[in-house]
């Protein structure tokens, strides 16, 4: 099958799975400000999601995209590289018009993984498979703004999780405009406006999570007040 067997299918698999993963970082971003503002309704969105069966099918099916999108990314890698041959090792400059962003997606990839592992244990772990699990937890398991609380009140955590962010702008500032680059939409025209559309994107998607880690780490989001905290 062409998807699998050939270099364009191949492509196209990374851009459809990539895109699928940037909507779910928006439902989660989006889900992540609501902590900002009140953290009896981030806790509610915590208890409609919990262990649910559509929220365990819908995580299994997320790491099912996750899982595809970065197979293919080292295998697109590795391809790439056995097509160079020996000029990789060649000492050349950095090509004109070649984003840093592109010449390191492998290395971003990788940061963005790690980050992710962290993350799942920070939360998944202490959540959802805990709850399944039936594991006795410091916090409740539904209770995401505590564990949010506890975990962006360390300063390593913070650091790390700024680290991602910004390796995670990087991956999609580049990812976002050449996906819809592979699925055909790259005419003239369309070129600088996806790449203009992605960056003002994935910016303010990071700066939703970004805000979100900062305004715990230094106690400034609204919903740590007391007045909201009693609600």
């Amino acid at each position: 099958m062409w998807l699998f067997n050939s270099s364009i299918g191949r492509k196209v698999v990374m851009s459809v799975t990539g895109v699928a993963l940037v909507l779910f970082m928006t439902f989660h971003g989006v889900m992540n400000v609501v902590a900002l503002f009140s953290g009896k309704a981030y806790n509610t969105i915590c208890e409609l999601l919990g262990s649910n069966w559509y929220a365990v099918a819908a995580t299994l099916g997320l790491a099912a995209l996750a899982v595809c999108h970065i197979v293919y990314a080292f295998i697109l890698t590795a391809q790439n590289r056995r097509a160079r041959g020996s000029e990789r090792y060649a000492v050349t400059s950095r090509p004109e018009k070649v984003e840093w962003a592109s010449q390191n997606m492998l290395v971003l990839g990788i940061v963005v993984v790690l980050g992710l592992l962290l993350h799942l244990f920070n939360f998944w772990y202490n959540m959802m498979f805990a709850e399944l699990a039936h594991m006795e937890t410091a916090l409740e398991p539904t209770d995401g703004f505590g564990l949010m609380k506890e975990t962006f009140a360390n300063p390593v955590y913070v650091v790390l999780y700024v680290i991602w962010l910004v390796a995670i702008w990087f991956h999609l500032s580049h990812g976002f405009w050449s996906a819809m680059q592979t699925l055909g939409w790259n005419g003239k025209t369309w070129f600088c406006r996806w790449k203009a559309i992605g960056i003002a994107y994935v910016t303010v998607l990071m700066a939703c999570f970004l805000a979100v880690v900062l305004a715990f780490f230094f106690g400034v989001a609204p919903s740590l007040c007391p007045c909201c905290c009693a609600a």
